[in-house]
């Protein structure tokens, strides 16, 4: 089957939001769970395949093969099937935008799928990755050590950046990432979705752009694992400002932007288009 066209995507993902919405809050509460645990595993093989790999040598590549290694997360939630919040954050809005749905919905739905990524994410940095030992302690030497060490330098980057940057930071990450999960719309294949997931997530990962599921798993597992500084009044305040530039870059530069060109002049243009099992996110 060939790949659908742009207005063809903007029709499956307004369906797609809006069937995320009409299910039982214990079913999405699951969904959002593995989701969290997903995306917190592509950050656990991020950090160990670019730990050890000292600036002085490498440059920025540990940042490529880690935005590389953490793709694993969001092609495991679009294959396999859950419910991400920053994939959420475009495509139910974009339901309502098209008028399937209405705002307490919305509302209903990203903030039980933000609880549910955020028990996924815990439960994978606490009991996956510090008590494995995969994620080493400060007396740690060895793989351990080194994984110790890069996840203290990724949780201390990404609490020292201005509240602008951050927020920025995360507008930046969510707009790649919806168009990540707006391109595998257009494939029927398993490959052709892996494809289209693959270079936008590379790319905000190298770019050091934040993702508040990511960070969920992130600055946690720093607390867990007793980096120096890591603590949860930093870690609140970067998942608000990184959540709330993620939902800017999903609702306004990919939901908005393609309900725009696509649907505004037939908002149900198509009422029995279907997603398709995989279109998860």
């Amino acid at each position: 089957m060939t790949a659908k066209e742009p207005a063809e995507i903007a029709r499956v993902a307004s369906s797609t939001g809006a069937k995320k919405v009409h299910r039982t809050w214990d079913r999405v509460l699951v969904s959002a769970f593995l989701a969290g645990a997903y995306i917190s595993f592509g950050a656990l093989v991020a950090i160990t395949v670019s730990s050890g790999l000292a600036a002085e040598t490498w440059g920025t590549l540990p940042t490529l093969f880690m935005g590389a290694a953490f793709t694993l997360g969001l092609v495991l939630v679009l294959i396999a099937g859950s419910d991400l919040a920053t994939g959420n954050m475009m495509l139910v809005p974009l339901g309502a935008m098209n008028g399937k749905l209405g705002l307490g919905d919305v509302v209903r739905n990203l903030t039980l799928v933000l609880l549910g990524n955020l028990l996924g994410a815990l439960f994978v940095a606490y009991f996956l990755a510090v008590s494995t030992g995969v994620i080493g302690d400060p007396e740690s030497t060895g793989s351990a050590g080194l994984t110790f060490a890069r996840l203290a330098e990724i949780a201390d980057g990404k609490t020292h950046h201005t509240a602008w940057e951050t927020f920025l930071r995360g507008v930046g990450c969510n707009w790649l990432v919806c168009l990540a999960v707006w391109m595998s719309l257009a494939s029927s294949s398993v490959s052709g979705k892996i494809l289209a997931v693959f270079f936008p997530v590379m790319a905000f990962v190298a770019m050091g752009f934040d993702h508040v599921v990511a960070n969920m798993f992130f600055l946690p597992a720093a607390v867990f694992a007793g980096v120096e500084g890591a603590n949860w009044g930093d870690t609140l305040t970067n998942w608000l400002l990184a959540g709330a530039g993620n939902l800017v870059g999903a609702v306004v530069f990919v939901g908005t932007s393609y309900w725009y060109l696509f649907l505004r002049d037939q908002p149900d243009a198509d009422p029995h288009t279907a997603a398709e099992p995989a279109e998860r996110a």
